[in-house]
């Protein structure tokens, strides 16, 4: 797609709130009533802007924020957001900060719970989350360490267990359904566990957003999501029902017509074999487009056809081949604007992305911050 406007920056991603709006009520229509839902902002939203995309998600009722790391959730607690927020992977060394800004971890060691009952020494039954493995590997306690985490849990007053978790490794996948319900099964399972020995735990929750639509029956007090807010659901059928948050857009900077035989970019990383036009675009590696994307792996679409990658990419720009135009079409100009990725079926990033056998979630959280964040209402 090309804009026939010019932009005072060499690369803007848009980021489409009214589009975020649309991907949280649709998911929510997926959740039963009394179903809370937990937002995924954690790698400054999915690439996006996590204090944007936050507060709009905030104003929409979401009853909970993730995060990765404590700095995540302490730039949103700074700028006003008082939902509340789960910091996923928390490290020891800044859970003194992460108290001060009222921050719930997700424990997944003992390790990690001993050194939290620690740094929680002057507290009141502070609130935390215990992370069991069901079959990820990643993260979680096992269950060889449930009697001791109940031990610490059942004699530290300061601290105090407020969810139960667990994350799915191929909800996406129904090929794998039996490996995902013996996840559920044994989740149920470190539940009752859990439990037995605390009493009702106010939240349970495992599903993603493949698992909010593949296996609603594992919802639990609440469940995530993160890829499906920003538009995207490994699965296409699903994949029409969302709209992406986020458009990658940039600029023509100039516009060769070359012969057969010379060659574009670095170290002959492309010869041309017949005369044809090469654009240049304003956006390389150090923007997020790596160089995997070189050699025709990445294509952008003009006018609805498509415009590979030619040669390397660079650092601060890409060449593509600009497509034959039919005499009733625009013309394509130097100063044009060009869609990398964004909405509709061509040009989102998860057909993007497949071009370098990559995923969006890679794509989206690699763009830099050179690249101009654009709020859209």
């Amino acid at each position: 797609m090309v804009l026939k406007m010019s932009s005072p920056y060499p690369s803007v991603l848009e980021i489409n709130l009214g589009a975020l709006a649309h991907n949280y009520h649709f998911i929510k229509s997926k959740l039963a009533k009394n179903t809370k839902l937990l937002g995924v902002v954690k790698a400054n939203g999915y690439g996006s802007e996590s204090l944007a995309i936050a507060k709009r998600l905030e104003v929409l009722g979401i009853d909970y924020l993730a995060v990765a790391y404590i700095k995540e959730g302490v730039l949103l607690r700074t700028h006003g957001v008082k939902t509340p927020i789960l910091v996923l992977h928390p490290q020891a060394p800044q859970f003194s900060e992460m108290i001060a800004h009222h921050l719930e971890p997700s424990l997944y060691s003992l390790r990690a719970l001993s050194a939290f009952a620690a740094a929680a020494k002057d507290c009141q039954n502070y609130p935390l989350h215990i992370k069991t493995n069901t079959g990820l590997n990643r993260l979680g306690f096992s269950e060889n360490d449930f009697e001791a985490a109940l031990e610490i849990l059942k004699n530290t007053p300061q601290i105090q267990i407020k969810g139960l978790l667990s994350h799915l490794a191929a909800s996406d996948e129904l090929s794998e359904s039996s490996f995902t319900k013996n996840q559920i099964k044994r989740f149920k399972d470190h539940i009752t566990v859990f439990e037995n020995s605390l009493g009702q735990l106010p939240l349970k929750h495992l599903l993603n957003t493949s698992g909010i639509l593949n296996f609603p029956e594992a919802q639990f007090e609440m469940a995530r999501s993160g890829i499906g807010l920003y538009g995207y659901s490994n699965n296409p059928e699903i994949d029409k029902e969302l709209r992406p948050v986020a458009s990658l857009k940039c600029n023509i900077s100039q516009i060769h017509a070359i012969k057969a035989g010379d060659w574009v970019g670095y170290n002959k990383g492309f010869v041309a074999h017949e005369d044809m036009k090469i654009a240049t675009l304003t956006i390389g590696h150090a923007d997020g487009i790596s160089r995997q994307y070189g050699h025709g792996k990445g294509v952008v679409y003009i006018q609805g056809k498509a415009a590979p990658i030619v040669g390397n990419v660079c650092m601060d720009m890409i060449m593509v081949r600009l497509p034959e135009m039919e005499p009733n079409e625009e013309v394509i100009k130097e100063g044009d604007q060009i869609v990398v990725f964004g909405q509709g079926e061509q040009s989102n990033a998860t057909r993007f992305a497949a071009g370098a056998q990559s995923i969006s979630y890679e794509l989206l959280t690699s763009i830099g911050p050179r690249v101009h964040r654009q709020i859209i209402e």
